[in-house]
This record gives C-alpha cells, sequence and structure tokens, in this order.
C-alpha cells in the first residue's frame, strides 16, 4: 500500500521552515515518492530552495550535467528513435501541457511523440479531492518528466492503468497485463516502474510468482525493466499502508532478477550541476528540516529478498548478499535535500507550478533515460541489464562510480499493527557492492560507451 508521504510546512516559509512527517490519502495513495507542498510559481534556483526552505533543489540542467550526459548529447545521442515506456496508476489528466510547461522553462526540446495509452482499460475519472488519483498524478509527473530531461530525444509512452496498485497484489494484474501489452505490440525499449510493495504483504511467494509474465516477455524481447528500491531504507510499509515492519524487508518488483533496482543517493550539486562533495547514500530520515523533530523513514531501498535466491549474476557479491537476491543494482539521485523540480497543474495537486520531490521515484525515471541513450548508442536493446552491470563491476574505467558514504538506517514510531517506536538497522556504503547503493552511480558518458561496447 503506497502512501503520498507528504512533508508539510510547519513554519514560516521564509528562512529555514522545519519540514514535518504527514501521510496524505487513502489506501494505495501514492507509490515511491516525497513531495514538498510549496508551490513555486516560478521554477527556483538552488539558493532559492535553500533560503526559504533549507533543502536544496536541483534541475533537468543540472542532472544533466552530474550524471556526465552532456558529452553524448553533443554526438547526438539522446535516446533517439527509443521510446521510454511509464506506467503508472491513473496518469494525470494535464500531463501533456504540463510537459509542455516544464520543457519550455528549462529549454528542453518535446519529445518526438508522446503518447497516452489504457491498454487495461478506462481510468476513472479524475477527481482531484481523491488523494490517491493526486498522488499517482504526481508521481506521473516526476517520471514522465524527468525520464524526458535524461533523454530528451526519445519516445515517451505513458501507460496508465485502472486500479491503483497498492500492499500485495491488488493493482498489479492489471499492470502486469498492460505491459505484457506494450511488450507483445513491441512499443518500448524500456519500462521505468516507480511503485513497490513490501513482499510479507503478499499471500505467499507463488503469488508473486504468478505475476512475472511480463518480465519473463520483457527477457525474451530484450526489453530492459527498471524498478525503484522504495523510500524506507531497509524496511517498507506493512499491508495498513500506515505503519512499517520493525524489522528488515525487500519490495518487489525491485527484488525480481529480471528487473534492475535502482536505489536513491544523495548529490551536493552548484548552480551548474557540478559536485561540491561525492554522492553518499540518500537518508533524509533523521533531517529535522525534513522530517521534523521525529524521524519518519526516508532513505533509499536495499537488503536481500525472501522470496528470490541469488541470482547468478550477483554470484560476484555473494559476501554480501548471500544466497539472495540483493537490492539495489545501482543508485540515483532520490534526495528530498536535493530534490527535482516537478511542474503540476492537475486539480488538487497545489498548483500550477514547480514542486520539489524526491524518492527512487526519481532515481528509476533517470535511470531510464540513461537507458534509452545507450540503446540509441548500441544500436539495438539491451535488454536485461544486471549480468553486464555485475560484470562491469565498478572500477575506475565501469562507468559505475562507486559509493562509500552513508547509510539507509531508519527510525519511526508505529501506531497499528506493530505499535512502538523503532530503529531498523540499515546497511552502510562500503567499498565495492553494498546494499544500501548497489554497484554505485552511473557516469553517463562512460556507462553508456561500456553499455554500447564503445
Amino acid at each position: 500500500m503506497r502512501f503520498k508521504r507528504v512533508f508539510a510546512v510547519a513554519g514560516t516559509l521564509a528562512g529555514a521552515a522545519v519540514l514535518s512527517v504527514s501521510a496524505a490519502g487513502t489506501a494505495g495513495a501514492a507509490p515511491f515518492n516525497v513531495v514538498v507542498p510549496h508551490v513555486f510559481k516560478q521554477a527556483p534556483t538552488t539558493a532559492d530552495c535553500e533560503s526559504q526552505l533549507a533543502i536544496a533543489c536541483y534541475s533537468p540542467n543540472q542532472y544533466e550535467q552530474a550524471y556526465d550526459m552532456n558529452p553524448l548529447y553533443s554526438q547526438g545521442l539522446t535516446g533517439a528513435g527509443k521510446t521510454i515506456v511509464i506506467v503508472d496508476s491513473f496518469g494525470s489528466p494535464t500531463i501533456q501541457s504540463d510537459l509542455a510547461s516544464f520543457d519550455q522553462e528549462f529549454g528542453l526540446p518535446a519529445p518526438p511523440s508522446f503518447n497516452v495509452i489504457q491498454p487495461d482499460g478506462p481510468v476513472p475519472p479524475f477527481d482531484g479531492t481523491n488523494s490517491t488519483m493526486t498522488g499517482w498524478a504526481v508521481e506521473t509527473s516526476l517520471d514522465v518528466e524527468y525520464s524526458h530531461a535524461m533523454a530528451p530525444g526519445a519516445n515517451i509512452l505513458l501507460v496508465e492503468t485502472p486500479v491503483a496498485e497498492t500492499e500485495g497484489v491488488t493493482g498489479f494484474p492489471e499492470i502486469v497485463e498492460a505491459e505484457n501489452y506494450v511488450i507483445n505490440h513491441n512499443l518500448g525499449d524500456v519500462i521505468s516502474q516507480s511503485f513497490g510493495a513490501s513482499e510479507p504483504t503478499f499471500p505467499s511467494a507463488q503469488s508473486i510468482f504468478a505475476l512475472r509474465s511480463a518480465y519473463e516477455n520483457a527477457a525474451a524481447h530484450n526489453v530492459t525493466v527498471l524498478a525503484a528500491a522504495g523510500d524506507a531504507g531497509p524496511t517498507d510499509q506493512t499491508s495498513d499502508g500506515t505503519d512499517y515492519f520493525p524489522f528488515r524487508i525487500d519490495s518487489w518488483p525491485s527484488s525480481d532478477p529480471l528487473v534492475t533496482s535502482v536505489g536513491g543517493t544523495m548529490l551536493n550539486l552548484d548552480a551548474n550541476g557540478n559536485r561540491l562533495s561525492p554522492d553518499s547514500v540518500w537518508n533524509d530520515t533523521f533531517n529535522p528540516n525534513i522530517t521534523g523533530p521525529t524521524p519518519a523513514p526516508a532513505a533509499g531501498g536495499g537488503g536481500v529478498s525472501a522470496v528470490f535466491h541469488r541470482p547468478k549474476y550477483q554470484d560476484s557479491v555473494a559476501n554480501v548478499v548471500h544466497g539472495s537476491r540483493g537490492t539495489p543494482d545501482i543508485s540515483l539521485s532520490a534526495a528530498v535535500n536535493g530534490g527535482a523540480l516537478v511542474y503540476w497543474s492537475f486539480p488538487g495537486g497545489g498548483g500550477p507550478g514547480f514542486f520539489i520531490v524526491g524518492g527512487t521515484s526519481e532515481a528509476s525515471p533517470l535511470f531510464s533515460g540513461i537507458v534509452a541513450v545507450a540503446d540509441q548508442a548500441a544500436g539495438h536493446r539491451l535488454g536485461q541489464l544486471n549480468p553486464t552491470l555485475y560484470g562491469l563491476g565498478d572500477g575506475k574505467r565501469s562507468g559505475i562510480v562507486d559509493i562509500t558514504s552513508g547509510n539507509n538506517t531508519v527510525a519511526f514510531t508505529n501506531t497499528t499493527q506493530f505499535p512502538g517506536t523503532f530503529t531498523v538497522q540499515g546497511f552502510n556504503a562500503v567499498r565495492g557492492y553494498d546494499s544500501a547503493s548497489g554497484l554505485g552511480t552511473p557516469d553517463g558518458a562512460r556507462l553508456v560507451a561500456e553499455l554500447a561496447g564503445r
């Protein structure tokens, strides 16, 4: 069950505002994103965000520089001829015009094509008072805008489904059917999924195995599939959508061996997107400017699956994952303190305007853009990435930069299924693979060259 964890301003927006966590909406309100509900009518600079909210915010141009994409763009490698598939429940009724406004603000070209389909049936009429729908509209805005920002020459296909994904099985049959439709009709090259459900909320391992047909189909057709690793560090939400498991668990589909799991990092950038310090593991849990005086989970997901055994491509990191599938595989920007500037205008969203959004829902579409560019550079679909990524490792020439600082430990107070105050110890970033950041974070130009065999 996914709640949009809203960070509500508790005080003046002038100077260092303190933000406090509150749950918004009904069951299944949104997937892996974290939103600061302060609207900027015009796109702010990083300095604006820091002065008004005491947190950083970044634009597409800064991410492009941070991930070393500009050398690729100068060669005409923009994802041209490739299609990124974004899958979201309900979608957003204003996404077409919102993307146009986003592009105009940041000087991005319109995608060659941007289509919206509903292959599993029409979605319900949008209701701006329904926080489940508005939560998914936020997710749609983030996914579409930042996959496009990283691969400005790629086509975008938004696939909307009519049932909200929640904890356990609910919503996944419709997602699986829609993804199989896309694959069977040869509509896309890379699929980005910014949602997931805690493994323990499924009735059984068999109920997860029964939902894997789209990933098996994608593997057979060389379509790359990505999934966000989660926003609660080494744990995630219980079936009621308000509490967290007070022990380590993993989430699916991030934990699926046929999926590339995308975790979260924190960037520290100047106005041009240059790094002021090395990236670290995303963890805003204990930052009072984000959560207020009481810690709440806001950290990159990672751990080991209780459902899937270690795939062969992770044999090289068996000392970390032991006999289980480990996540994440790779990590990109997800911090709220350094969140993405996202534009939306749908009813009930507090806009129109720009908002700061973090979470691994940001990391997955960012990486989908890099994959689309790599597909173009290779001249063909790259398909399953994990065997190649682990083959490259995190050496100096691999295109994957090791993350060696930070952890994803979280703390929280539960009220229902597991009442009490808990700290769930996460994982430390260390040299080499770890369960906080995976193999590391991409250097776009180098990784594309490696993936494309250049």
